[in-house]
């Protein structure tokens, strides 16, 4: 009977360090072939009970693992998955754009992702963007509060992947992600001096088209505007002159800066703000009813795909929590 119970003890402490040290996904459905990268997906549990359980993609530099810089990605929102990042952004395969007709959404490999010199974690945060749930019911919570989870997360995440402790560590980002990692880089420093060892060997970080203060950057626009010839030097020159600089809250009895302000709005509100080389199109959401011209349509696509039972499945996402969403960026 004592033989027999060691090895149940034995057995579970296998699969649970099985479960917790990430799986492997050597095939993902809509690629031909074997991926020509390591990809690791997995949970990391936070919080004394490990209540909140965290997604991650890891997936290895091509060039390097040893030596070079490890990064973590965290995309904006908030509350857009990291899946976003791997796919749209600088990962080493994306998302087909074609039609969608109800047959599995397509990869193919991309010749500009950072995973070529650099090491990445792609972390599903805030907890239900993505795959990464709750066990129990969660409260109001922060930027400062979502700073220190991720920090838990990577000190866990690296105790379970020492290998990589020694590599100099970036945090980065885009959109809202602006306001968490510049939180998150403090909560590092600090844990490095007090409380946390081995220390993370922080060296700086990396924000594309950041949220830092939405009332000034609203404000930049019109010299934005200007500066790319969607305004004339005249309505600027008058912008400038009677809005003396404030474009947004203006004092409703400043007639002449609501009359300029408004005559801006209709020289921009066809354009793209997402991008104002791409043609403006219906962004109100990312569903079918979006066009295939639209650039937006990819949201559609990414959530075809994440959605697939198969993919989820290559994935190692658990079945009962999982979540998929995805918003739009807030730039």
């Amino acid at each position: 009977m004592s033989f027999k119970l060691t090895l149940l003890l034995l057995l579970l402490l296998v699969l649970s360090h099985h479960a917790d040290s990430g799986s492997i996904v050597k095939f993902l459905p809509g690629f031909e072939g074997p991926l020509p990268f390591e990809l690791e997906t997995g949970y990391i549990g936070i919080g004394e009970e490990e209540e909140v359980q965290m997604f991650y993609y890891f997936i290895k530099s091509e060039r390097n693992p040893k030596e070079d810089p490890l990064l973590i990605w965290l995309n904006g929102g908030p509350g857009c998955s990291s899946l976003e990042g791997l796919l749209f952004e600088n990962g080493p395969v994306a998302l087909k754009f074609e039609v969608y007709n109800g047959s599995l959404v397509s990869l193919v490999s991309t010749t500009y992702s950072w995973t070529q010199v650099a090491n990445i974690i792609y972390l599903d945060q805030p907890v239900g963007a993505g795959f990464s749930y709750s066990r129990t019911p969660l409260g109001k919570t922060s930027d400062t509060n979502e700073a220190k989870m991720i920090h838990q997360f990577l000190q866990k995440w690296l105790s379970k992947h020492p290998q990589f402790s020694s590599n100099p560590f970036y945090v980065t980002g885009d959109s809202y992600s602006g306001k968490t990692i510049p939180a998150l880089v403090q909560e590092i420093s600090k844990g490095n001096y007090i409380c946390c060892k081995p220390p993370i060997n922080l060296q700086g970080y990396v924000l594309g088209n950041p949220v830092t203060y939405p009332e000034f950057e609203e404000n930049y626009r019109i010299p934005f505007s200007h500066g790319m010839a969607l305004i004339s030097d005249e309505l600027y020159e008058s912008l400038k002159r009677n809005c003396k600089g404030n474009y947004g809250n203006v004092d409703q009895r400043n007639r002449m800066c609501l009359t300029h302000v408004e005559e801006y709005h209709k020289s921009t509100d066809k354009i793209n703000t997402q991008h104002i080389l791409l043609p403006d199109c219906d962004n109100k959401s990312h569903t079918e009813k979006t066009s295939p011209d639209c650039y937006y349509y990819l949201y559609y696509l990414i959530e075809c795909w994440a959605n697939n039972n198969r993919v989820r499945e290559a994935l190692h996402v658990k079945k009962v929590y999982a979540n998929f969403g995805v918003r739009l960026l807030m730039i």
